[in-house]
């Protein structure tokens, strides 16, 4: 499939807020502002840098007025707030660091209940009003579909489900709308049909796709996603992450590893894989851990030794 995509892809980096939110170890602000500073050293462009929801619920993420506040200054990075509700748009623009709002709504009742305490119906709404909201700051906004793949609580996902939830959102024209696989249960041909479907109901709207890696997939998930026209893909430094309320959910697909892969096929990312590699082993110590993405224990593609270096 790389042959026949001709553009770059984007990356959208999520540690700071995905791979940090479901972690029991409590991470200090200034250490959520150092990773972000070093995934803009990294090349990242578009980050996710908090969520603004009840911290009661989700705790590692009652800092973000905080965090958006030592935000870096830079007119280059878009920072990303993730929302819920009205309450949580709000706040985030309130922070008047926030350039891109990030609805969520859910393609089941149960998870979107568990996730958002409302129907599925509902979140789309949700997500309809922050759009909205967004564009009456003169900020953009986009919307993920979250367990598009499959849910923890009702098992199977209809394509058609999902395809009119997207349509519904495309008329509020966000700035992408995201297929999430939440729990990691998506395989490259489900990926890629309904990817297909989707593009085709929502036409210029760009496709962005978000994959756990849970049961190994990630990877192939990502690549069929390319191939069916995403243009954007999520992904977290270390291979960290996980949703509070989707029961089994486990990590992101790691930035480094997406990286490697499509910078080996000849499809340019922008991010720079040693300095990614670098910020896995400084948030490892940081959380006293190994992470779980592959690259950064393996390292990148070896580099040949002259016979002076290989002797020496």
């Amino acid at each position: 499939m790389a042959e026949l995509y001709t553009g770059n892809i984007e990356i959208v980096e999520v540690s700071p807020r995905d791979g940090l939110q479901n972690e029991q170890v409590q991470i200090a602000t200034a250490d959520k502002i150092r990773l972000i500073e070093r995934a803009i050293e990294a090349g990242a462009r578009r980050i996710e840098v908090t969520s603004f929801v009840n911290p009661r619920a989700v705790p590692q993420m009652a800092d973000a007025e905080e965090v958006c506040a030592a935000l870096p200054q830079r007119d280059d990075v878009t920072y990303i707030g993730l929302v819920m509700n009205q309450r949580g748009a709000d706040r985030a623009l309130d922070t008047g660091r926030i350039d891109q709002l990030g609805a969520v709504c859910v393609a089941t009742d149960r998870f979107a209940m568990a996730n958002q305490g409302q129907t599925s119906e509902g979140s789309v709404e949700a997500a309809l009003a922050i759009i909205e909201t967004a564009r009456a700051a003169a900020k953009s906004a986009q919307a993920t579909i979250a367990a598009s793949f499959g849910c923890p609580f009702e098992g199977e996902v209809a394509e058609d489900r999902v395809v009119a939830m997207a349509s519904a959102l495309a008329a509020a024209r966000p700035a992408e709308i995201a297929l999430a696989d939440t729990i990691g249960v998506a395989n490259p041909a489900h990926v890629a049909s309904l990817i297909a479907k989707v593009k085709e109901a929502i036409g210029a709207i760009p496709v962005r796709a978000h994959f756990h890696n849970t049961r190994g997939t990630g990877l192939a998930n990502v690549w069929s996603a390319i191939g069916a026209g995403a243009v954007t893909i999520d992904a977290s430094i270390g291979g960290l992450g996980g949703c509070p309320f989707a029961p089994g959910a486990a990590g992101n697909v790691a930035t480094e590893d997406v990286v490697y892969m499509l910078e080996r096929a000849g499809i340019a990312t922008g991010l720079d894989l040693p300095a990614l590699i670098a910020t896995n082993h400084w948030l490892g110590e940081l959380m006293g851990k190994d992470l779980p993405a592959m690259v950064a224990k393996s390292g990148g593609f070896p580099v040949p030794k002259t016979q002076e270096e290989e002797f020496a």
